[in-house]
């Protein structure tokens, strides 16, 4: 316990149109969190974590009026709502951000009973860190629920996944999370995220949208001449929980095939099988000057001949729009 309350704000931004913010309207909404706190952190494409804690005294406010405040400027200057979950560390303000639908804020006090309340019927997997094949593994031993996980042994959680894992559930389950928040800009990057109409359970079109997201972020790195150096895959499921993951790729590249690639092996390394997936998005990052590059040689043709169809697929779409060339396999992907 801290003595000062909650003081850890996660902001999620969700513009009316339902799409991550534009890079240059994300930069001014971390803008506008570091009035209120120097000590922000960027958690591109959508949200950002505020450690408040040294602008209590200053303002006379506590931190869930600052949040309230936060909200009324996004919206106020650029049209931009914002859900805000307000706790003591990282972990539990991002939970209690997605604890409910989009645009409040919402505060879990610091007291050991609430938050044990709070956590106690939350599937396993709503933890962050725990992931599909996590979970599965903790529900066959009978531990489904966050309650479930916290009033197992560490020595039991440990020998099902391993010493640091065990640990750190064990630790997430009790409501504890040391990560600091850490301020700084956030790395050059371009995202996109794809949001499916109803909750989809179909891999091949949850395939489809990576395939779209990748066509789209290709494009992009290519029309500005830059490399991304690794990936981050997000998968968004029914309950608002988030698998995050990232990849460094074999070298640094704007190539739609190799982004494809990357982007299939993560999604298949969930192992998600029938998942009810609300939205995934992927961000290429690390960017560096594509001339800077270095490139492995090959002497695939097959290879070669990719790479030409996409500089003249990307002649084609510069000269008469995007969307005139696309694979065929995405049957109507927005």
């Amino acid at each position: 316990m801290t003595g000062t309350g909650p003081h850890v704000l996660h902001v999620h931004f969700h513009p009316a149109d339902g799409a991550p913010p534009a890079e240059e309207a994300y930069a001014a909404l971390l803008a506008l969190l570091g009035e209120v706190t120097p000590v922000v952190q960027a958690l591109p494409p959508d949200a950002a974590l505020a450690d408040v804690r040294g602008s209590l005294r200053y303002f006379g406010r506590p931190a869930a009026e600052l949040a309230a405040l936060i909200r009324v400027r996004a919206l106020a200057r650029y049209g931009v709502d914002c859900t805000v979950g307000v706790a003591g560390n990282p972990m539990l303000a991002r939970m209690a951000a997605y604890d409910g639908p989009p645009g409040a804020v919402r505060v879990l006090s610091e007291d050991a009973a609430e938050i044990a309340r709070f956590l106690d019927r939350k599937p396993v997997g709503a933890l962050p860190g725990v992931g599909p094949a996590t979970a599965r593994t903790l529900c066959r031993y009978g531990l489904d629920s966050v309650g479930r996980l916290a009033a197992a042994p560490l020595g039991t959680l440990q020998r099902i996944l391993g010493a640091a894992a065990g640990r750190r559930v064990h630790e997430r389950a009790h409501g504890i999370d040391p990560t600091p928040v850490a301020p700084g800009a956030p790395a050059r990057s371009v995202a996109g995220e794809r949001r499916f109409d109803r909750d989809e359970l179909d891999p091949g079109r949850h395939r489809e949208a990576l395939l779209s997201l990748t066509e789209e972020l290709g494009l992009r790195l290519r029309g500005e001449r830059q490399a991304a150096r690794s990936l981050t895959l997000t998968v968004r499921y029914a309950d608002r929980s988030a698998t995050v993951r990232t990849r460094a790729l074999p070298e640094p590249t704007g190539h739609t095939t190799a982004l494809t690639a990357a982007a299939y092996r993560m999604y298949e390394a969930l192992g998600l099988q029938r998942a009810r997936v609300r939205a995934v998005g992927l961000r290429a990052e690390g960017l560096t000057p594509a001339a800077l590059a270095t490139r492995q040689l090959t002497f695939d043709p097959a290879d070669d001949k990719a790479r030409r169809i996409e500089e003249a697929a990307d002649r084609a779409r510069a000269r008469f729009g995007a969307h005139v060339v696309r694979p065929a396999s995405l049957r109507g992907v927005a």
